[in-house]
């Protein structure tokens, strides 16, 4: 890799981790190229990215970021986990690392937050952004359903009342 990819490199991860909020450090101890694929697929798949660079590359990158004092969790074979959605990475990450005992979760970082390993996976167990939306608008509608029906209800038992009386005089 000659000085411009590397600063192309370089470069493309500190953009991308500008435009993220949540951070996850994992090692890799001999993934296959299906299980990479597979992680790679499932992260894009919620909204989050999973990159292998070199860690030196990735030190360089994370300077004058928030998320900088990952650089000490950055050795041996890592991959970043990032998303703009906190709670994407790190539910796919987690997820993964049940399913195999060679990836592990290092850490990670939300914002100007380290977080551990456990930080990671509580993190991850967390509802995501979408499901918070879904919640909040749920939330949101129901009252206004429960005053729509309240409002109707009324009008109902009184059109129900002069339809009775209606059939009363009929008969």
């Amino acid at each position: 890799m000659d000085r411009s990819q590397k600063s192309e490199v370089v470069s493309g991860l500190a953009k991308t981790l500008a435009e993220t909020s949540v951070v996850v450090v994992t090692r890799n101890h001999g993934l296959t190229v299906a299980q990479a694929s597979d992680l790679r697929n499932k992260m894009r798949s919620a909204g989050a990215s999973f990159k292998v660079t070199k860690n030196s590359l990735a030190r360089i990158a994370l300077e004058g970021t928030p998320y900088q004092p990952l650089g000490d969790m950055l050795t041996g074979p890592v991959g970043l986990a990032t998303s703009t959605d906190p709670v994407a990475a790190a539910k796919i990450a987690v997820e993964f690392a049940k399913t195999t005992d060679k990836f592990e979760i290092v850490g990670g970082a939300m914002g100007n937050t380290m977080l551990d390993i456990n930080g990671v996976k509580a993190l991850a167990s967390l509802p995501s952004l979408d499901e918070l939306r879904a919640k909040i608008i749920g939330l949101v509608n129901a009252p206004a359903t429960k005053l729509a029906q309240l409002a109707s209800a009324p009008a109902g038992k009184l059109a129900r009342v002069f339809a009775a009386y209606a059939d009363k005089d009929a008969a």
